[in-house]
């Protein structure tokens, strides 16, 4: 790894971990992958290699501590008696003999004792499963959700065929299945026929279409779905019928499930590489998707010792094969404007048939991607130079994500031109700009549009976090409310910008058809909504400025803005100056401690911008930030300090104890480092408790935090 400083590590890191989040949801929460399971498999080993180099930057929420994405809205929430984590991935033979070499050398396993067993099956790409029987009756099925909490999926469960209701008497008193739903080729084609015929909008692929029909708020809808079930895990079990992998899943076929005919125990790498290409030749002949082969060590009493490393056990990995490809003609490249203001290119391609998918579409990343050469005019590692009426290589990254993998240039148009990049954002008009890293002085990738307040790309997204919780917090207006409200016009009672959520009560009195009349509400749930919003037309600066969804300025960055301007006038006015970054406001706002030049660069550009400031001057008639009043915390204990509330606290939430803790003049972590001063422990406290202890922190109870601060212990 080239050379780097920790402060740059620190920045890469947070970076890695908004990106991968980013991914994790769109994958596990909304079954719509962004990126080829290559590129995101290229974030997570950037990610374990800094954490590898500056073990201290490892923070509680890091990617590799985590696993999926949190339970979206709509479905009840069931706690993992036994977390569901992700495989690693081997991508070539030797990284299957590196870990087969691995566990020897952790076992001390000598060949003398043996063949090391190992069981090797096709890897299904479906939706994570668990199913809990109590007394043999099914009591409960979870998606994987972020491995720790998952969907109560139970009353579609029960709608697969494939899934016991009872399990046969002298079974364990608790038994949980873990497995994969998935759907088949000859299925799934003919759903998306019947959708297209009812007017509905066809399943890109089998996985989001299991996943989409598994996730479904209505069982019935799920019951019409052709879902099938293969069992090849466990969760918690009362008692362990079985002393190997392949015992315990032929046990599970004893009891009613299906389990995969192709699973096979091997006794050496080489049988396992040859399982691994025997599968990948014949997986067309399948009829239903897989994206590799699963290698786990067979004894049970092995994979206990082998135990886990963060989000993965060390007993199994995940073998994935190779993309699938084909040849066909670059039409044209359109720009699409991103939720989050990102311009991104697309090719749009003469459709072509690839792995049993008709793709048309396939990402471009970026500009740098499309020209083929960077900002320092030397070629990128990926980029093509692609134009239109190119001849290209199509890969299904990962099988899901189009992507254009090479360009043959005997075959170029002689009056083919180089693609013209956009300037200006084709949704509103504002300026696009590519941010400078200060630090590396590298552009950024991806272009993004200034236009944060009256895009239409980015509307729905902004006025979401406008509304969230760590803004203006308006309840009763969630994502959904949200999506729904921006579908009407204003005249209807829409809303398409922050301002129009405060004459929302005013417009609906004038409205053809009031809110209460409207489906999915009532007089009093439309009474409750207005009064919401009337309550938070006056706010915490550091809440609205959070709330203006300002690129890089997260909520610890709006506190800080708030603390250091006082007042909204004088924050707006500051910024409006700033835009000239020759003039001293541009100059103090650098000069705020934790800001730094992105962050600025990020504001002038988001002030700069007209719409903007008109969108603005409509939201300041209708709202009053509140101006902040600084804390006298001279006389404070812990000023200074930096804390970490660990554990189940009793008397206080995590953001209660966060905002009592600064209100003191400290600083709160979510890791325990050699700089952490004060660690405040409640009960289950479990690895911070422990390494706060290794090094001498000194630790106190909730109770003994409410005593230091000198607060009522009532």
């Amino acid at each position: 790894m080239a050379s780097i400083s920790v402060e740059q590590a620190k920045q890469e890191l947070a970076e890695l971990a908004e990106q991968i989040q980013k991914h994790d949801e769109a994958y596990y929460r909304n079954d719509a992958p962004l990126i080829s399971d290559g590129e995101y498999d290229e974030l997570r080993r950037r990610n374990d290699a800094l954490e590898k180099q500056f073990p201290e930057l490892v923070t509680a929420d890091s990617p590799s501590q985590r696993v999926g994405a949190a339970v979206g809205e709509g479905f009840g929430k069931i706690t993992h008696r036994v977390p569901m984590l992700s495989l690693d991935n081997a991508f070539d033979d030797e990284d299957v003999r590196d870990f087969i070499g691995k566990v020897r050398r952790f076992l001390r396993y000598d060949p003398l004792m043996g063949a090391l067993v190992v069981t090797a099956e096709p890897k299904i790409d479906g939706l994570s499963l668990a199913i809990r029987y109590e007394n043999g009756k099914l009591v409960h099925a979870v998606t994987r959700g972020d491995g720790t909490e998952g969907e109560n999926v139970t009353a579609n469960a029960l709608t697969i065929s494939d899934i016991p209701k009872e399990l046969p008497a002298g079974v364990p008193d608790v038994v949980e299945v873990r497995g994969e739903v998935y759907m088949s080729h000859a299925d799934f084609a003919a759903l998306n026929e019947r959708m297209i015929a009812n007017g509905g909008k066809p399943f890109a692929n089998p996985r989001n279409a299991a996943a989409g029909s598994l996730r479904q708020l209505n069982s019935a809808i799920t019951a019409s779905r052709p879902l099938k079930f293969f069992a090849y895990a466990w969760g918690e079990m009362s008692e362990m019928p079985a002393t190997t992998q392949m015992e315990m899943v032929e046990t599970f076929a004893k009891w009613g499930f299906v389990i995969n005919p192709l699973m096979k125990r091997c006794q050496s790498v080489e049988e396992l590489i040859a399982v691994y290409h025997h599968i990948e030749e014949n997986r067309a002949t399948l009829g239903y998707d897989i994206d590799g082969v699963v290698y786990k060590i067979d004894r049970l009493d092995l994979q206990e010792r082998l135990g886990f490393v963060s989000r993965s056990p060390r007993w199994a990995i995940a073998h994935k094969f190779p993309a699938q490809r084909a040849f066909t003609i670059l039409r044209e490249i359109e720009i699409q404007v991103g939720r989050t203001g990102a311009l991104t290119p697309v090719a749009k391609l003469e459709p072509v048939t690839v792995g049993g998918v008709v793709v048309s579409n396939a990402t471009l990343h970026n500009e740098d991607y499309v020209k083929g050469i960077g900002q320092d005019g030397k070629p990128i590692r990926g980029g093509k130079d692609l134009r239109a009426g190119d001849t290209v290589i199509i890969q299904r990254a990962g099988d899901v994500i189009p992507q254009i993998v090479d360009v043959d240039l005997e075959k170029r148009p002689e009056d083919s031109v180089p693609f013209e990049f956009p300037q200006v954002c084709p949704a509103c008009g504002s300026h696009a700009v590519r941010e400078e890293n200060t630090k590396t002085g590298r552009m950024d990738a991806v272009r993004r549009c200034t236009g944060g307040l009256i895009c239409p790309a980015q509307a729905v997204e902004k006025l979401k976090h406008f509304v969230s919780r760590g803004a203006l917090d308006i309840e009763g207006l969630g994502d959904k409310q949200v999506e729904t409200f921006y579908e009407l016009s204003l005249e209807e009672g829409g809303i398409r910008t922050p301002a129009d959520i405060f004459t929302l009560r005013e417009r609906d009195s004038k409205a053809l058809v009031k809110l209460r009349n409207r489906e999915g509400w009532g007089a009093v749930s439309a009474r409750n909504l207005f009064d919401a919003i009337d309550a938070r037309r006056e706010m915490d600066l550091f809440r609205f400025i959070f709330g203006l969804g300002i690129r890089h300025v997260g909520e610890g960055n709006a506190k800080l803005l708030a603390r250091a301007y006082g007042s909204w006038q004088a924050f707006y006015e500051a910024m409006v100056k700033a835009c000239d970054h020759d003039s001293e406001a541009f100059r103090d706002l650098n000069d705020i401690d934790g800001i730094g030049m992105t962050v600025a660069l990020a504001l002038t550009d988001f002030f700069g911008e007209q719409h903007n400031i008109e969108q603005l001057d409509k939201l300041m008639k209708e709202v009053n930030p509140r101006s902040v009043v600084v804390a006298d915390t001279s006389a404070s204990p812990v000023a200074g300090q930096t804390i970490v509330f660990t554990g189940s606290l009793v008397r206080l939430s995590r953001d209660e104890a966060k905002a009592q803790a600064e209100m003191f003049g400290a600083k709160v972590s979510g890791s325990v480092s050699k700089k952490t001063d004060l660690v405040v422990a409640g009960p289950k406290a479990g690895s911070k408790l422990t390494k706060a202890q290794e090094l001498g922190i000194k630790v106190i109870s909730e109770d003994d935090w409410f005593d230091l601060t000198g607060q009522s212990s009532s």
